[in-house]
Order: C-alpha cells, then sequence, then structure tokens
C-alpha cells in the first residue's frame, strides 16, 4: 500500500499560527504601559502623561491614592500592578523608602538633570519638581529680602500670616530650621513667631494672601507656586485679588553656610515589584526632559528640578531660584522633633 503523508486541516494550522501571533501582540500591547500611583490630583499631571503617552506611545495608568499608598502597595505585595510612585513632600518619599516598596534607578539621564541633593543617594527616589516656602508680603511695603528668622523679629508683631504648624509644608522648614540652627534656638525662634501671628496659625496658603488683602497681617510665610495660580486667575475673582495684593519675596536662612530658599519638593520612585520597570524609567526620565520640565511649571508654577527650562511669567518674575544647598535628608530627620515643637509651643492654639 502506497504511503500518504498525513493531511493536517489547514485551518488548524492557521489558528495555531494565529494564535501565536496574537499572543504575541498582546504581550506586546502589555508591555507598552505603565502604571502610575499618585497621592497628586490626576489632572495636575494628565497633561505631561498625555504628552508622554504621545511621544512615546506607552499608556499611563493612573491610579489616585489619596491616602494610604505604603498600606495599599505592601497589601498588593509581588502582585502589585503599581510601578511608578509619586508623592509630595521629601517625608513622604524617604518613607516610601522605609517601607521597602520602591526600588534603586541607575539612570545617567535622572542624574544628570537632578542635583545631587534632591535625589536619594541610593536611587531609590528622584525630585520632580520644586515647591519653594517664600514670603508673601504686602505690595505697599518695602521688603526687598528678608531670611526665615526674621519672622521672629519684634518688627513683625501681630502682623504675620501662616497656616498650621502641623502641616507638612511647615514641618519640613520648622526641620530645616533645627538642622541649620539647633533645636533650642528654633524652639526659641518658634515661640517668637507665634507672638508676632496676626490670628491662629490656620488655613492655607491663600488664606495668607486673603488676609493680608484684608488688613490682619502684613506677611506670611506660604508656597510659591500659589501665587502663579491666583495671579493667573481671572480678572475680578477674589483669587486674583489676593494675588494682586502681593509679592513674593525668597528668603534664606541667616546660616552664612547656606545663604539659599527652602524648598519642599514632589517626586517619585519606581515600585519594588513594578511588572512593567523599563517603561517606569522611561516615564521618570521624560518628567525630567525639558518639554515636561516646561510644562511643570506652566501647568501647576511649581519650579523646575531641571535648571534652564522656561518659566511661567509670573514665577520668573519672582527672580532666580537660590536653593538651600541642604540636603533633603538631613531636613527630614528633624521632622518629628519639628512636630514636637508645634505641640510643645502651642504654635496652633
Amino acid at each position: 500500500m502506497p504511503f500518504e503523508p498525513v493531511q493536517r486541516p489547514l485551518s488548524r494550522i492557521a489558528l495555531s499560527a494565529g494564535a501565536i501571533i496574537l499572543s504575541s501582540m498582546a504581550w506586546a500591547a502589555a508591555a507598552q504601559e505603565v502604571s502610575l500611583y499618585t497621592t497628586r490630583e490626576p489632572r495636575l499631571i494628565q497633561p505631561l502623561l498625555d504628552e508622554f503617552t504621545k511621544d512615546t506611545g506607552v499608556k499611563v495608568n493612573t491610579v489616585f491614592v489619596k491616602d494610604g499608598l505604603i498600606e495599599r502597595v505592601k497589601a498588593e505585595g509581588d502582585k502589585s500592578p503599581a510601578d511608578v510612585l509619586m508623592t509630595v513632600d521629601i517625608g513622604n518619599l524617604l518613607d516610601l523608602v522605609e517601607a521597602g516598596v520602591t526600588q534603586p534607578v541607575d539612570s545617567s539621564v535622572l542624574r544628570d538633570a537632578i542635583p545631587e541633593n534632591l535625589r536619594g543617594a541610593d536611587n531609590q527616589w528622584y525630585t520632580l519638581s520644586l515647591r519653594d516656602r517664600v514670603a508673601y508680603v504686602a505690595t505697599e511695603l518695602d521688603v526687598g529680602a528678608i531670611t526665615y528668622e526674621a519672622f521672629a523679629d519684634p518688627r513683625w508683631k501681630g502682623k504675620v500670616c501662616i497656616r498650621s504648624g502641623q502641616h507638612p509644608y511647615n514641618t519640613a522648614l520648622i526641620a530645616a530650621m533645627i538642622a541649620h540652627n539647633g533645636l533650642e534656638a528654633t524652639e526659641n525662634w518658634l515661640r517668637n513667631v507665634k507672638n508676632n501671628l496676626g490670628r491662629k496659625a490656620a488655613g492655607g496658603d491663600r488664606d495668607v494672601a486673603r488676609d493680608i488683602l484684608g488688613g490682619i497681617c502684613d506677611v506670611g510665610i506660604a508656597n510659591a507656586y500659589y501665587v502663579g495660580r491666583m495671579k493667573n486667575a481671572e480678572p475680578g475673582t477674589d483669587a486674583h485679588k489676593w494675588g494682586e495684593a502681593i509679592k513674593v519675596v525668597r528668603p534664606t536662612f541667616a546660616n552664612e553656610k547656606s545663604r539659599g530658599t527652602h524648598v519642599n519638593i514632589s517626586g517619585a520612585a519606581v515600585a519594588r515589584h513594578a511588572p512593567n520597570r523599563d517603561e517606569a524609567v522611561k516615564l521618570l526620565e521624560y518628567l525630567v526632559s525639558d518639554k515636561a520640565q516646561s510644562m511643570y511649571a506652566k501647568a501647576n508654577y511649581e519650579y523646575p528640578v531641571k535648571e534652564g527650562v522656561e518659566l511661567d511669567p509670573v514665577v520668573a518674575s519672582f527672580g532666580k531660584l537660590i536653593i538651600d544647598p541642604l540636603p533633603l535628608t538631613e531636613i527630614a530627620k528633624h521632622r518629628k522633633e519639628a512636630s514636637d515643637l508645634v505641640d510643645k509651643v502651642g504654635f496652633n492654639n
């Protein structure tokens, strides 16, 4: 009997090949995405993420985690879909590292763009934008320069406005004061600033501008980026009126070794179990590009971490930002002492 080769149905062969192709396409598609867990309102950074996707083809899945970021990532364990963890305040970033939910990223792009004192020595976290803590000064006052220490001067008795001393913006500043001047000197400073308050330490940073307009205070301590929001608000709105009532003066520490302005940050890290690590690194590198940094500066009025980036005109009007060279990790070491001091002197009472 002549040999007859077995004839496999072409449809089965085609289906098998098709399944392989489809599987490969699905894998490729899955690889071209990155999941971002962020404590920042997504609308603040969405334009940057949209541009990232447009320029790279990598889709960004954004998950807004208002509270409990560490707890969520820990609970998800090695099955966590998180690739990038983004938050504000150096303390929050260091908490992520200490909780063991991040991993190091050795990137020359990130190192070249971000100054050494604004990134982790172990490459676990990176600053993406800066939030300088400045003086809001009534426009009619002739104040061209000021130190943080000067807010304790009797000259400002009953004329200073500020939000709660326990807010991270202020505990970070107080921690920086401890790092520069010591615990005892900072306690005396904080007591004297309390004595100079024109009203209870409460509200938000924009309320400082509001109360300067209302004549309750002459000066205050707040973040610069709020001024960009206020001055760029619709003319005639309350926010615009508040912004027009003040000017920004960037304080420095009296310590001769500093002569810089205190900054806090927004930053990010790659998650420990990132399933799309390469795309996660690509996103971080994109966020420190000239294009993204300029978008940060113009959309949120935060100061870019990368030098030479075009600023919003309002932010540019504040002048060049000279950053306090003290490493953020040194400041963060004193966070608990700062918080304890706020309670000890009854700053918010």
